[in-house]
């Protein structure tokens, strides 16, 4: 289990930076437009309820056009592009019309962006609206899950309207909007020119856009007094001021509530491609049904379902481009997508009470002979339970369609599970206990200590009673270069450089005396 209790404040706002990350925006930019609108909350003299929900609707207005962007990668590219330049104009009617014309399919071919230009204009703009609605409903069902009631989940339908009326989908303006979604569209802007131009460009455009996108009283209370609203936003340190701002006085979540919010967290992260829906919790079901029979604790159960939930919410950080491709990778593409485990990480670097599980989480691309990512731990520095996530991981992505590929079926992801065990990639035993977990028989086999193979065992007895490469290979009537590789795949699992720590390891293990095959 955690460490100690884990606060919704510090989960929710880990999905603001996971906002950030998705829509490539300056890191905890939402964690300080949150700051802006508790601000003008009391500036406007609002009442604790709306502050409340303020504060959970500011962290996670922007989650669903951070994770439901297939979509929009497919209408306008590189999504990050069109974050960008989206504060840049007061987007409705007609500005709205060139600001995604000029944006529409973004890096493809000039007769292409014409066709989807002219579609846009025939159809009124009907697939960016539908987009714009589908991310303001992901994150309304998001607050729903994480029980923050339609306090939060109604203004977030919201995200895209306006004063004036002229937003998407249109549906309310003025006094029918929510004051919490006032209150963040005031303090969005505010923060994005502070952030460029200081004070006085964000007074300049909350004056200008008084009236038409923001709320005009609010509007006043911020000129009022933009010193005290903005004091110190530049300097402080935005996670810190957030969470002493929690609304809810540090609400700790249940074991039961922890678990629901993290597997919605993998839920969402699960949208950035539309193949990969249910990967997250299925592979956190999987490793879990695993671990139980591989004798680990409860406990440790319990975690590592949760890593098992969490372990791709770094994908959310890399471009919907990458995961949609339906080519083999570029160099720059497969750079960019073995980050996401490293993403992870960061993500929620600062929610101790998680970091064993984290820990766990972000090793799921890591390998026995460190030919993994994102550090290329390798043997004894990988736990049983990162090992067994990576063949969690590995078997269900397999059997799951990807755009390259279509899903394999069972005899095809148990050869090539197989495979990656006699590669000296994936741990024996931890395949063993998911493919029983998937329903596969498993043949019984010897346990075999820190991922070795059988026939690296052999290789490994043979070594610590002194034989030379040449003599292995004779004896076991393989090529000396065979030899060579398992020599190094049996250093690197066992971490050791030497081969007398080799035979002390052997020795230990109670392997020298001969297996039966």
């Amino acid at each position: 289990m955690a460490s100690e209790p884990v606060k919704l404040s510090e989960l929710v706002a880990t999905l603001s930076l996971v906002s950030d990350l998705g829509m490539g925006r300056p890191v905890e930019r939402v964690l300080r437009q949150t700051v802006i609108a508790m601000r003008l909350a009391d500036a406007a003299g609002a009442a604790p309820e709306v502050s409340a929900a303020t504060y959970y609707t500011s962290l996670l207005t922007w989650v669903g056009c951070a994770t439901d962007t297939s979509e929009l990668a497919e209408l306008f590219g590189d999504e990050t592009n069109l974050y960008a330049d989206s504060h840049d104009d007061d987007l409705a009617g007609v500005t709205m019309a060139v600001f995604v014309a000029r944006h529409l399919g973004h890096g493809s071919s000039r007769m292409r962006r014409i066709g989807m230009v002219g579609k846009f204009l025939a159809t009124a703009g009907r697939s960016v609206q539908q987009v714009m609605e589908s991310h303001c409903q992901a994150a309304s069902e998001l607050a729903d899950r994480l029980d923050l009631g339609e306090a939060v989940s109604a203004p977030l339908i919201q995200a895209f309207e306006r004063w004036d009326g002229k937003g998407v989908p249109g549906r309310a303006g003025h006094t029918q909007l929510a004051m919490a979604i006032r209150l963040v569209h005031l303090a969005d802007c505010i923060e994005a020119f502070h952030h460029s131009g200081g004070t006085p460009a964000a007074i300049e455009v909350a004056t200008r856009r008084r009236g038409t996108q923001f709320d005009p009283d609010l509007v006043d209370h911020f000129c009022a007094q933009p010193d005290v609203i903005l004091d110190g936003l530049a300097t402080f340190r935005a996670w810190d001021q957030v969470i002493d701002l929690d609304p809810r006085l540090g609400q700790e979540l249940t074991d039961a509530q922890l678990d629901a919010a993290l597997v919605a967290l993998g839920d969402f992260s699960d949208l950035k491609s539309p193949l990969r829906i249910g990967h997250s919790r299925g592979v956190a079901d999987l490793v879990g049904e695993a671990a139980g029979a591989f004798g680990l604790s409860v406990g440790d159960v319990a975690n590592i379902r949760r890593a098992g939930a969490i372990h791709d919410v770094g994908m959310v950080g890399v471009i919907s481009s990458v995961w949609n491709a339906t080519e083999p990778w570029s160099l720059a593409q497969q750079e960019r997508a073995r980050t996401h485990p490293y993403l992870t990480e960061r993500m929620f670097a600062r929610v101790a009470p998680l970091a064993p599980i984290v820990a766990c989480a972000s090793q799921h691309h890591e390998r026995l002979d460190g030919s993994g990512y994102p550090k290329g731990l390798a043997g004894n520095a990988l736990s049983t339970s990162a090992r067994l996530l990576a063949a969690a991981d590995v078997y269900h992505a397999l059997r799951e369609p990807r755009p390259h590929r279509p899903a394999l079926d069972g005899d095809a992801a148990v050869a090539t599970m197989r495979d990656e065990v006699r590669g000296g990639r994936l741990d024996g035993d931890a395949v063993d206990a998911v493919l029983t977990a998937a329903g596969h028989r498993v043949g019984r086999r010897a346990t075999l200590p820190a991922g070795l193979t059988r026939r690296e065992v052999d290789v490994l007895v043979l070594l610590a009673r002194g034989f030379s490469n040449p003599q292995i290979a004779t004896a076991l009537t393989i090529s000396r270069k065979t030899v060579s590789s398992h020599v190094e795949h049996i250093f690197t699992k066992l971490g050791v450089t030497t081969r007398t720590n080799a035979a002390l390891f052997a020795m230990q293990s109670g392997l020298v005396e001969p297996l039966a095959t």
